[in-house]
């Protein structure tokens, strides 16, 4: 058992209280452990801590446009991957017809977030209806497939020889930001029963240790008349998504978090009230986050904290360097009285390997977007 040293310390001109009331024409700084889950300090700066004016090296922060990916690839296992690690691979895929496969990932659970379309979603469990903004959680050793009603663009992250699992609500309880009445599993209904075929040949699809193996069939495997039991594939929508809100105090992202693993976390931001507060910060904080590497997927809205950021787009903040929001957001923050932006996050406690194919589709001045918040504040 370990246990993380414990004894607040306070040094010159510092806020008895994170995130509100900074002293004077300072910029706050919060350098955590543990992602947001651990001990942290906050520096308070005279200059805002992402003023950089040059930056040589690869750890920088990057951002990636994935309508850019070439997405028309016929199985969902050659779709490009942009981000991997040892405990998670982020892909990127467009699904356009039914799929005439079986797919099967035998490395981990995958977890769907559709970005565009709608359609249906048949595995081992039965069937799912699926939309624009739904999660769709597969457990490991499943048999699935999709038949889009229109294109599907969905992103794929494989919880490498782990499961998806919720998260602790603690104090706010097990019914907070969603109640997992409103998850939908997957049902053996009409629909389902209406797909099963005793005499097509359909081949399943295996992904097991990155290798894949292809099984043939003489009928359709997903042929269950019906099953009980805990584990199942699973349905959530952000819209039924109802965040922790503060009017005085701006929570971390680890409020905000959807989905646990071991080594990684989900969080989820959907629309809420900014806060009321007038001493409190209304944008993200700048933070060091040590621990974690940052990624963020932008499915819809106006991103308030980041400047010319588009839905599609996903930046990733390599950890180990200060980042936060941009400078015109941080000096209209406050003008807005709620937010309208649904974005994915994935913190990762293993650092990622960048692919060949999310270096093609980088915006390589990302970086140098936050330089005009360099001054001191007024």
């Amino acid at each position: 058992m370990r246990r993380w040293f414990q004894f607040p310390l306070k040094q010159g001109q510092a806020s008895s209280q994170a995130h509100c009331n900074l002293p004077e024409n300072s910029y706050e700084r919060e350098c955590g452990r543990d992602g947001f889950f651990g001990p942290a300090s906050h520096m308070y700066h005279r200059h805002m801590p992402t003023g950089w004016t040059q930056w040589q090296g690869p750890h920088r922060p990057k951002a990636f446009d994935t309508f850019k990916l070439d997405l028309t690839a016929d199985s969902v296992w050659d779709a490009p991957i942009l981000l991997q690690n040892a405990a998670l691979k982020l892909r990127f895929w467009q699904c356009n017809q039914a799929m005439p496969y079986l797919a099967r990932n035998g490395d981990g659970d995958e977890m769907l977030f559709i970005h565009q379309g709608r359609g249906d979603l048949f595995c081992d469990y039965g069937h799912l209806s699926y939309q624009e903004g739904d999660y769709l959680l597969i457990p490991r050793g499943t048999n699935w497939r999709i038949e889009p009603q229109n294109t599907t663009l969905l992103m794929l992250i494989e919880a490498t020889r782990d499961s998806y699992q919720l998260p602790d609500r603690g104090l706010v309880g097990q019914h907070a930001i969603f109640d997992p009445g409103v998850l939908v599993p997957a049902a053996i209904n009409s629909t389902f029963i209406a797909q099963q075929d005793d005499h097509q040949v359909w081949q399943v699809k295996l992904k097991a240790r990155d290798q894949i193996n292809v099984i043939t069939y003489p009928y359709n495997p997903l042929d269950a008349v019906g099953w009980k039991g805990e584990v199942t594939a699973l349905k959530l929508n952000w819209r039924d998504i109802r965040p922790l809100m503060s009017h005085r105090y701006h929570l971390p992202p680890s409020a905000h978090s959807t989905f646990v693993c071991r080594d990684f976390v989900i969080c989820t931001f959907v629309p809420r009230p900014i806060e009321q507060d007038p001493d409190a910060l209304k944008v993200p904080f700048f933070h060091n986050n040590d621990d974690y590497d940052e990624v963020i997927f932008y499915h819809q809205g106006n991103f308030f904290s980041r400047d010319n950021i588009d839905a599609g787009m996903v930046t990733f903040h390599p950890c180990g360097f200060t980042h936060g929001p941009h400078p015109k957001a941080y000096q209209h923050q406050g003008e807005k009285a709620a937010t309208d932006e649904v974005a994915v996050m994935i913190d990762s406690r293993v650092p990622f390997d960048v692919t060949d194919a999310a270096t093609k589709v980088e915006n390589t001045s990302y970086w140098a977007s936050w330089q005009s918040g360099a001054t001191k504040p007024e």
